[in-house]
């Protein structure tokens, strides 16, 4: 019955963990996968989050039941005053629609499908590069997918002019897919000024803007990488938001998430709440339980709360600090200090190298040091056991080479 079922090649960053794994090399390093580790090479658990599961443990005397379809109204509620905190007259206004998801994929899951339902002759535009599961979920959606000019690879900066310009040919109603901050996979953010920029167009080419935000803290701060949410929140632009706590709670496979989609009054909110209800439905019926508790407990908390955004600077911090020792190892080696000024101004999680799928298989094979084919680095599997270890084979990697674009 099903010799006719096409094979599936595997994810390739997914497969690419269970290589790594495999690997018997004790020397081996993971720079690919999104995990934050520590400087110990461990994922930790967060104390606000190892406090709220004794909170849990000890009030845990009821049955677990099914969530409503939209999720836990508290948690849905945290997460509104955690995004929107800076712009509370939408709250006030009820002009949010908010709904608990399977992590940020099923925000976005459900997103592309209330958009494909809604508007099924617009167009979606993804930034040139993104993360490859972009692609994946929208087109699965049945959504039409194409890029839009992002990424200058001579300069490792934001290609703004062409972007723009860009933005400014886009037929009324298409979608727009932008990062709020930390690109993935670029690690290359808009400035603040730029984002006021592409607001505007948005607003005057009557676009559909989606964010989609896994990494918020770990940029320039927690408040600075809001500002994209809060500037088109106060222009008036309706648009949608997916979230993701995998990283920043690191809950990964707790798979907490949420979508909230800005309308323009509290009627469009509750009809457009009631789409994303149904959508739901047709897919998994409601989210689960237990992630969703622990994120209320500390959101819903000062101590806890102020806790856990400690702690995300801490992460934020270190990840900065292994940019610029990485950078520091692969001067003083020898390495030309413009070649690799891309490490030092990019941002949050996420470096592009511009390594060649060869040059990372290299890498991989010769080195025992695991990129994605992309040529993307994971900032935080770096520590101060392997960094010099990373900045030889790198160095040794464009010498040998001298293929590096950036």
């Amino acid at each position: 019955m099903f010799n006719h079922i096409e094979n599936y090649a595997g994810d390739p960053i997914l497969s690419l963990m269970e290589s790594f794994n495999n690997d018997a090399r004790f020397e081996k390093v993971n720079l690919s996968i999104g995990l934050y580790s520590d400087e110990n090479g461990v994922t930790p658990i967060m104390d606000a989050v190892a406090k709220a599961k004794l909170v849990l443990k000890a009030l845990n005397n009821s049955p677990s039941l099914y969530l409503p379809m939209s999720g836990m109204p508290s948690y849905v509620k945290q997460v509104q005053q955690l995004l929107f905190e800076s712009t509370p007259s939408a709250q006030a206004q009820n002009k949010i629609a908010t709904i608990q998801t399977l992590g940020g994929s099923g925000a976005l899951k459900i997103g592309a499908d209330f958009l494909k339902k809604s508007y099924p002759n617009s167009k979606l535009y993804v930034s040139d590069p993104t993360w490859d599961n972009h692609i994946a979920i929208f087109t699965g959606a049945g959504l039409e997918v194409a890029y839009y000019p992002y990424f200058n690879k001579s300069t490792g900066t934001v290609d703004f002019k062409n972007m723009i310009d860009f933005l400014e040919t886009l037929d009324e109603k298409s979608i727009v897919l932008l990062h709020p901050c930390c690109h993935n996979p670029t690690g290359a953010d808009l400035s603040n000024v730029q984002w006021d920029v592409v607001i505007r167009v948005l607003k005057e080419k009557n676009l559909i803007p989606f964010l989609d935000l896994a990494y918020l803290g770990f940029g320039d701060g927690f408040e600075e990488d809001a500002y994209a949410i809060k500037s088109m929140t106060q222009s008036g632009l309706s648009f949608l938001l997916s979230n993701s706590f995998s990283k920043i709670f690191s809950l990964y496979g707790e798979r907490v998430g949420a979508l909230s989609i800005i309308c323009g009054s509290e009627q469009e909110a509750n009809l457009v709440l009631g789409q994303l209800k149904a959508t739901v439905r047709k897919n998994y019926s409601s989210p689960p339980t237990y992630g969703a508790q622990l994120i209320d407990v500390v959101l819903s908390n000062i101590e806890l709360k102020r806790n856990w955004l400690d702690e995300l600077e801490c992460m934020r911090t270190r990840m900065n600090t292994m940019r610029t020792a990485l950078y520091a190892q692969l001067i003083k080696i020898g390495a030309d200090k413009n070649k690799f000024k891309f490490l030092i101004e990019q941002k949050g999680m996420f470096s592009y190298t511009g390594f060649t799928s060869q040059q990372v298989k290299t890498l991989r094979e010769e080195f025992a040091i695991y990129l994605v084919a992309s040529g993307r680095i994971c900032l935080a599997g770096l520590n101060r056991n392997n960094i010099k270890r990373v900045a030889e084979a790198f160095l040794t990697l464009t010498e040998k080479t001298n293929t590096v674009s950036i």
